[in-house]
């Protein structure tokens, strides 16, 4: 331990201090930037979900499973694309994620059938989770005395960043339409990444800064560990899974308000209708995606800034208990323009914080050497609830869905971690050659069913199409009411009261965290 703390004494070499594009500071700006320009794949999606319904005349919960293909594709891959960024360094990988997340979207805007639309945006979603895994596994290297403030400002950039883009966007789809829209964007926005890719690079080996373990509450640094783990050693341990679970759990009503916002202002006749805020007429529904989205980038920071100093754990029970609040009032005056966009944006007060608070517990548990892969494995939490958000579509109009790809996918992904995870580390049990043909079989499983997602006319020898009984926007959102509501349970009463996970120290110093 004492080696560790001398190696977490050291400082920047003299030439990168003397070094302004070598400054952690401006890498941490050049990863923000990178995260605006991929945050209207997510937060802009929204806007071009009822003219797509027009154009290609399909159901509000086919056109739905693009967001879930999106999400699916930016979250279960990061934690490969981790693994290549802890091994070669974020520029050239954010290059690729910046091409790929623009070509996206130039082929959504040329997308002639779902098939068309769902494969464009899968190409988008795997662009955009090598920019989003990068940008944050970078914040919590080069910051690992400011996790939770640097984790947040790294995540406002994706949260804030369609702030100021969706009147542009909502306006050229009025007066170019959704398909020019979706080219030109795609362009500027994956230029944008490809720029600020240039400026990215990884910390030395074994650097930490002056401030570390001199900075920061008490409540923080008897969370942090001395030694990094590696993702089989996390996945070993229950507060990866407890983390995992409540994310998954807090993820869903976000998701189900990002992609589901502008389809519940249609249904309760405010998406067009003046309202008045100080003096200001403006629309309800651009407004109020416009504020959330401020609202959703800069609650990231703040609230990352506040677990700095009481704590994760005790920010993660206020947080979820206040987004649980602003969900019940949403769905109950979403009827009234002023008040949805209010509750609107509250609820993505009490979302964003997610994505600085989970990284920045992950780091302080985990350590700091595999922290962008170690991240991405928590990071499919994500991923893992968006496959509820064409259900939520489909519970909301009372009509039927298709399960099956949602149960090849989960049944995948359930070998890939039993065989990764449960079987070496909590049942001791010693697969050998059984490993690899339980990978095959889930890799097959999950191409399956991704497949079956974008062309849903594809065989299978079972049927899973169940009619949905119609529960309304007001019965869906109580399904993330009380996932919040049981997730800040969990952090202030188990998750605060759980140990930070140990593991003997190895003579390799350099992992200190």
């Amino acid at each position: 331990m004492a080696e560790a703390e001398n190696v977490a004494s050291k400082a920047l070499p003299p030439e990168d201090s003397r070094s302004f594009f070598s400054n952690r500071w401006f890498i941490l700006a050049a990863s923000v930037l990178s995260m605006v320009a991929v945050a209207n794949f997510q937060y802009g999606w929204t806007l071009f979900v009822t003219p797509l319904q027009k154009q290609l005349k399909a159901e509000q919960a086919l056109i739905q499973i693009t967001f879930t293909v999106f999400v699916l594709l930016e979250t279960w891959l990061v934690p490969f694309e981790g693994w290549l960024v802890d091994k070669f360094g974020p520029r050239l990988l954010v290059m690729a994620g910046g091409v790929f997340a623009g070509l996206g979207w130039v082929l959504s805007g040329k997308a002639a059938s779902l098939t068309d639309l769902y494969l464009a945006y899968a190409i988008a979603g795997l662009g955009a989770g090598i920019v989003y895994g990068t940008a944050i596994g970078s914040a919590l290297k080069w910051f690992p005395d400011h996790r939770g403030l640097a984790a947040g400002l790294t995540a406002a950039g994706f949260g804030a960043g369609a702030a100021f883009t969706v009147y542009p966007i909502a306006n050229m789809i009025t007066t170019a339409g959704y398909q020019a829209t979706f080219i030109r964007w795609g362009i500027i926005q994956g230029a944008v990444v490809v720029f600020a890719a240039l400026f990215l690079k990884a910390p030395p080996d074994g650097w930490l800064p002056r401030t570390w373990r001199i900075k920061g509450s008490e409540q923080v640094k008897t969370r942090q560990g001395a030694i990094s783990f590696t993702p089989g050693e996390m996945a070993a341990t229950p507060q990866f899974w407890l983390l995992y679970l409540m994310m998954t759990m807090v993820a869903t009503g976000g998701l189900m308000a990002t992609a589901q916002l502008a389809p519940m202002a249609r249904d309760f006749g405010v998406d067009k209708t003046l309202v008045n805020v100080l003096g200001w007429t403006v629309i309800a529904l651009p407004f109020a995606l416009s504020l959330d989205r401020l609202v959703n980038g800069l609650c990231r920071p703040a609230w990352g800034w506040v677990s700095d100093h009481i704590g994760r754990e005790k920010t993660m029970a206020l947080a979820f208990g206040l987004e649980a609040i602003a969900i019940f009032f949403l769905v109950s005056f979403a009827h009234r323009p002023l008040l949805f966009v209010i509750f609107s944006a509250f609820t993505f007060f009490g979302w964003g914080e997610i994505y600085s608070l989970f990284p920045a517990l992950c780091g302080d548990f985990f350590g700091r050497k595999y922290a962008t892969t170690n991240y991405g494995f928590l990071y499919t939490a994500k991923g893992t609830s968006s496959v509820l958000i064409p259900i939520g579509s489909a519970l909301a109009a009372g009509k039927a869905f298709d399960f099956r790809a949602d149960i090849l996918l989960l049944v995948g992904l359930i070998l890939v971690v039993f065989a990764l995870f449960l079987a070496p580390t909590v049942f001791r049990i010693n697969l050998g050659a059984a490993k690899g043909i339980l990978l095959a079989v889930a890799g097959a499983l999950v191409i399956y069913g991704l497949v079956l997602t974008v062309v849903p006319a594809v065989w299978t020898p079972f049927a899973a199409k169940f009619m949905v009984p119609k529960g309304g926007w007001v019965g869906v959102f109580r399904i993330a009411i009380a996932f919040d509501a049981i997730a800040a349970v969990l952090a202030f009463f188990v998750l605060r009261k759980m140990k930070a996970p140990f593991k003997p120290a190895t003579s390799d110093t350099s992992v200190a965290a």
